[in-house]
């Protein structure tokens, strides 16, 4: 489920750490010690429209009521913090900030919609920050790249983001009306990455209020750098305990040839001299009339174009791109992992 994210947990993601930790404490204690407060955080859009209690429109999304939609939120939270590392913390809190809001008028908007038009009451929506979690789906849509992984029956393609879409879709089923709350989460997140008539400049996190929350609240929620040795022994078995030392080789390895690639880069001109990395192909393609001493550089593998513009609809450099490309033999979800993670 996390291969197009890493698997760094929540090193560098201090807001996702606070949005598993204090919606999902305060589902537990609202469901299990505290039932009859559930009221409070209720999304009535009846109350909102008839008694006009719009402070529903921020309680009611704070705090889901519901124990699965808060596992799958969570589940997607999680899988989604690669956003938080790749723009900020800053700049995904806006992102969240101005999907949540823009949700708020949606769902409203889409009430008096189906109110009138259809005849249908909309009473009470699901509970909790749900449209900014289905909002991240856009972004997720748009700058992860597809990967397949398996077929299944030779017939049915199983990619790194099928699984996550599985999740959606359980969310989406959860509740009658979740549809409108997906559609409106969908629909802000559009409209916010697209900066529709500048909601970008408008509904951002002002810097005070970063700094602040910076100082005050990332002490509590910064995760640890991961201990990668440490990593290496948690598997049950030695087949996963292998697998994941070969992992680590892979990794480090690319990480070497990057920061090479990388200081090569300002020293020469041209095509990269391959043999520099990989001395046990030196003498692989040498002619034998030529001199002894003399070596024929290896020819590196065509990277694809296409490839290269999904990396850099991610954000990356055409430099870096092409470099991760090369690195990896051409394999986009071993690129796409080690850009996003180093």
């Amino acid at each position: 489920m996390f291969t197009s994210t890493g698997s760094r947990g929540l090193y560098k993601a201090p807001l996702s750490k606070g949005l598993l930790l204090v919606p999902g404490a305060l589902a537990c204690l609202l469901t299990l010690a505290f039932p009859r407060h559930q009221g409070l955080f209720s999304y009535d859009m009846q109350a909102v429209r008839h008694n006009f209690q719009f402070w529903r429109l921020f309680c009611g999304r704070l705090v889901c009521l519901d124990l699965r939609d808060t596992f799958c939120s969570s589940l997607l939270i999680y899988n989604f913090r690669v956003f938080e590392r790749r723009y900020g913390s800053r700049k995904f809190a806006s992102f969240l900030l101005g999907a949540w809001l823009l949700s708020a008028l949606l769902d409203v908007l889409l009430a008096e919609v189906l109110h009138h038009l259809l005849h249908l009451n909309v009473d009470v929506l699901p509970s909790g920050p749900l449209a900014p979690v289905f909002a991240l789906f856009v972004p997720f849509f748009h700058s992860i790249p597809r990967v397949q992984v398996t077929q299944i029956l030779g017939q049915l393609s199983i990619t790194n983001k099928s699984l996550v879409y599985i999740v959606g879709l359980q969310l989406l089923t959860s509740s009658p009306f979740m549809w409108i709350v997906a559609l409106s989460g969908l629909t802000s997140g559009e409209l916010y990455l697209r900066d529709v008539l500048g909601v970008q400049r408008v509904l951002r996190v002002p810097g005070f209020a970063a700094r602040a929350c910076s100082r005050a609240l990332e002490p509590l929620f910064s995760g640890a750098e991961p201990n990668r040795e440490a990593a290496v022994g948690m598997g049950a078995t030695l087949d996963i305990q292998r697998q994941q030392r070969m992992d680590l080789l892979d990794q480090q390895i690319l990480l070497s040839q990057f920061a090479q690639m990388r200081r090569g880069r300002q020293q020469q001109v041209g095509l990269i001299n391959w043999n520099r990395f990989f001395p046990h192909l030196r003498h692989r393609g040498q002619n034998p009339a030529q001199p002894r001493g003399s070596v024929v550089p290896a020819a590196p593998n065509p990277v694809s174009e296409e490839q290269v513009a999904r990396l850099m609809e991610m954000g990356f450099s055409r430099l870096d791109a092409l470099e991760a490309l090369r690195v990896s033999n051409n394999d986009i979800n071993m690129a796409t992992n080690f850009l996003l993670q180093h």
